[in-house]
C-alpha cells in the first residue's frame, strides 16, 4: 500500500509514473496562444516553503498571508491540514496573474514551477523512506506540449528552480505520508496536535514566537548557537519545526527534553501554560475552527 499527498488528479486511477530521465516536449512563453490559461482556474496546494517565499515577497507576516491569501483543507477527514492559494474574489483565477504573466514569478509556488509535471511522493507502510516519481499533466488547453523543445524532467526541474523548493518541504511531505501510512496505529491526532502542525508548518512567524516562549524553554533544551539561529533563519526554523512535529506526533525524539519536564504532571502544566500564552495572541489556526478548545499535545 502506498500513500500520495496532493495528487493533481481527480481520478482514482493512478497516472503513469516516470523517473527524472523521462524526456518531455514543453515550452511556455508569452507569445503562445494559451498564455495565462493555466492561471485562470487554479487549485494550488502551498508547501511551507512556498508560504515563506510569498509572504516575504508581499512584505506581510505569515499570519496575515494565511488569512488573506489562502484557504484551509484537510488531507483526510479529521486529519492534518493543508492550505491552498485563494483565487480572486468571485472567480477561479490566480490573484497574482496579470496580462504580462505572474506578478510573483521569482517566488511562484512549487506547483506552478512544476507544471506540466507533477511530483508524486509515495511511502509504503513497511518502508521508512519515501520515494519520488513524476507524472505528466496534459490539459487540452495547453499548447506548450506542441513546442519544438525536448528536455528531461530532471533538466526541467533544474531550469524551473524547483529542487530547492522540494528539498525544503521534504520534511513536510514525509510527515503527511507518515501520518497516512501509519493510520490506525497512531490514531487520530488530537485537536491540539493538528493546530500545532498548522502553526509549525505554515505560520512561521507565530512559530518563532512559540520558540521564544518561556514554555518552550522550560520543555526543551537546545544548544545556544542552534537556538539563536532559529530566531533569525526562517529555513532553519522550518526544518526544526519538522523535527519537533515528528517528536510530538510520532515520538521520534531528536530534541532534548528538559529533565524535569519528563514528569507527566509538569508536562501538563507546561502545556496549559503554553495554551494560555497562545490564547493571548491572535491565532491563524483559530480562524479556521474557532470552536476548538486547547488540549494537550
Amino acid at each position: 500500500m502506498s500513500d500520495q499527498p496532493n495528487l493533481p488528479f481527480s481520478s482514482p486511477v493512478m497516472p503513469k509514473m516516470y523517473d527524472g530521465d523521462k524526456v518531455i516536449s514543453f515550452r511556455c512563453h508569452k507569445a503562445i496562444g494559451c498564455f495565462n490559461a493555466c492561471c485562470k482556474s487554479i487549485d494550488i496546494t502551498l508547501t511551507p516553503y512556498d508560504i515563506i517565499r510569498l509572504k516575504n515577497r508581499l512584505g506581510v507576516t505569515s499570519a496575515q498571508f494565511l488569512r488573506e491569501y489562502t484557504v484551509p483543507f484537510e488531507f483526510e477527514k479529521d486529519g492534518i491540514a493543508g492550505v491552498k492559494l485563494k483565487s480572486v474574489e468571485g472567480g477561479s483565477a490566480c490573484r497574482f496573474m496579470t496580462d504580462e504573466g505572474c506578478s510573483v514569478y521569482e517566488d511562484r509556488p512549487t506547483a506552478c514551477r512544476y507544471y506540466p509535471v507533477a511530483l508524486v511522493s509515495m511511502r509504503k507502510q513497511d518502508e521508512y523512506t519515501d520515494s519520488d516519481s513524476y507524472a505528466l499533466v496534459e490539459e487540452s488547453h495547453c499548447l506548450g506540449h506542441q513546442e519544438d523543445r525536448s528536455l528531461t524532467i530532471d533538466a526541467y526541474r533544474e531550469e524551473q528552480g524547483v529542487k530547492e523548493y522540494d528539498e525544503l518541504s521534504r520534511g513536510w511531505r514525509q510527515l503527511i505520508l507518515k501520518k497516512k501510512s501509519s493510520g490506525a496505529t497512531i490514531g487520530k491526532p488530537s485537536l491540539r496536535s493538528r493546530r500545532f502542525f498548522f502553526m509549525a508548518c505554515y505560520d512561521i512567524d507565530t512559530f518563532r514566537e512559540f520558540v521564544r516562549s518561556d514554555g518552550f524553554h522550560s520543555s526543551f533544551a537546545l544548544p545556544t548557537a542552534e537556538y539563536e539561529a532559529l530566531l533569525v533563519d526562517e529555513v532553519a526554523l522550518l526544518q526544526f519545526g519538522y523535527r519537533l512535529l515528528r517528536q510530538v506526533m510520532f515520538g521520534e525524539e531528536s530534541i532534548e527534553v528538559v529533565a524535569d519536564a519528563r514528569n507527566a504532571v509538569q508536562l501538563k502544566q507546561q502545556a496549559n501554560y503554553i495554551a494560555e500564552e497562545e490564547a493571548a495572541r491572535p491565532k491563524v489556526w483559530h480562524d479556521y475552527d474557532p470552536a476548538l478548545e486547547p488540549v494537550d499535545l
